[in-house]
């Protein structure tokens, strides 16, 4: 029974300790022994590409032409977002927006309208 704390970037159980670090051979997080591991597993504040905070159920606008991957269709400047709803990962943004159905958007491409 492995008494290791599990990784607070992934929740990985497998982690190993390597002098005063622990760390993770899933995600490659490392974090010290001696911090608490509450203050490694910060809240995640996502932002606008204007420095706006966002959260679950904002609108957001576009302030950039979208190429959809596997289409030839456009999401074009200015298309407006409703309730979207913040996700961790390569895209931060779960959506629905009209005319073009469910989609991921990063934060870095939108600003809060």
């Amino acid at each position: 029974m492995s008494t290791l704390p599990s990784c607070p970037k992934c929740q990985s159980e497998y982690t190993y300790q390597d002098g005063d670090m622990f760390i993770c051979p899933d995600c490659a997080h490392e974090w010290s022994a001696l911090a608490p591991v509450e203050a490694a597993a910060e809240a995640r504040v996502w932002k606008d590409a204007h420095g706006n905070v966002l959260q679950d159920g904002d609108s957001v606008t576009l302030i950039k032409d979208l190429k959809i991957k596997g289409s030839s269709s456009v999401v074009k400047v200015g298309t407006k977002v409703k309730n979207i709803r913040l996700i961790d990962g390569d895209h931060d943004i779960d959506c629905k927006i009209d005319g073009f159905g469910p989609m991921q958007l990063k934060t870095e491409f939108v600003k809060k309208a």
